[in-house]
């Protein structure tokens, strides 16, 4: 059995290219994640890898499809050899017992985790330029000031707790604490 994994980090953007590929490499069964690859903990990469047997294939696009640290890649690499499962890169078969297999493996997997990590110090520049220009204040209140106004007295009455304030106004008991703990 060939099984194809295949993994976009956001919900915006598209499988099909990989599916695509995948298909053309002949995969019969296909699991996919929206998910970041930093996460290992994946419900169709938990999928792809219970569904394997000794003398199965699983199939990715790209090495940076199934993870995106060498540790992982590394474990999940180990896992599929221990059960004596195949691991498919594109075009490419990784063979554990091959040195330039394994360096070749091991130096993918660093450009796959080097990659997220420039994307990732990308993210935090550039939030911290939005910061400093103002543009990044974090979520804001649903809450208006007329309402947190209600709140603050509500509660200074001494005739209601935190949960019915809470329930009057359709929000939490810890949303009613929070804003009670700003206003203090």
């Amino acid at each position: 059995m060939r099984v194809g994994y295949a993994r976009v980090s956001a919900d915006g953007q598209d499988l099909e290219a990989q599916l695509v590929a995948l298909e053309q490499l002949g995969v019969d069964r296909c699991y996919t994640d929206t998910f970041s690859g930093v996460d290992r903990d994946r419900p169709g990469l938990a999928q792809a890898l219970a569904s394997l047997r000794a003398g199965d294939t699983l199939v990715v696009y790209r090495l940076d499809r199934l993870g995106r640290s060498v540790r992982d890649l590394r474990d999940i690499a180990d896992e599929l050899t221990s059960e004596g499962v195949c691991l498919q890169i594109g075009q490419s078969v990784y063979d554990p017992a091959d040195p330039v297999g394994k360096m070749l493996f091991t130096a993918m997997a660093m450009m796959a985790e080097f990659e997220r990590d420039l994307i990732s110090q990308r993210t935090r520049e550039g939030m911290a330029i939005a910061r400093r220009r103002g543009k990044l204040r974090g979520r804001q209140s649903l809450l208006t000031q007329d309402q947190r106004e209600l709140i603050v007295k509500l509660y200074d009455s001494g005739e209601h707790s935190m949960q019915e304030i809470g329930d009057m106004l359709g929000i939490s008991r810890s949303t009613v604490s929070r804003v009670l703990s700003a206003a203090r």
